[in-house]
């Protein structure tokens, strides 16, 4: 990664959690890592654990950001989630994957909170 991507990124997490902060979230971590993976922020809202991608973009050429969120990142997200979960002292009556997208054109920041954006299949992982 490119040094101007990886300060987008950090741009991006940075507003993210603002963003999150501002609309009743309360941030428990950022960048947790596992040797699963790497959860960008998880946070919490009422009694839900929500664990938070996020997708910083200057462009939509190559599609949205949420696109690259694709079936193995999310399965990794999910397997690192389960470790956090389960070193986790609180206990949260439901759990979520969200994705936070934000384009940034020029001097305009758009961000879209896509709520629940997957979900884990299958029989293979519970949460």
């Amino acid at each position: 990664m490119s040094g101007n991507n990886k300060k987008l990124g950090d741009f991006g997490e940075e507003q993210s959690c603002r963003y999150l902060e501002a609309n009743g979230y309360r941030l428990i971590c950022r960048n947790y890592r596992s040797k699963a993976g790497e959860i960008d922020i998880i946070a919490a809202k009422d009694d839900s654990l929500v664990f938070i991608e996020v997708k910083t973009r200057r462009t939509t050429s190559y599609g949205m950001p949420a696109e690259a969120v694709d079936y193995k990142k999310q399965e990794r997200y999910i397997k690192t989630a389960l470790y956090f979960i389960n070193s986790c002292k609180d206990k949260y009556s439901s759990y979520r994957f969200d994705i936070i997208e934000l384009l940034i054109y020029h001097d305009k920041m758009e961000i879209n909170h896509i709520k629940d954006a997957f979900r884990s299949r299958g029989t293979r992982y519970y949460l």
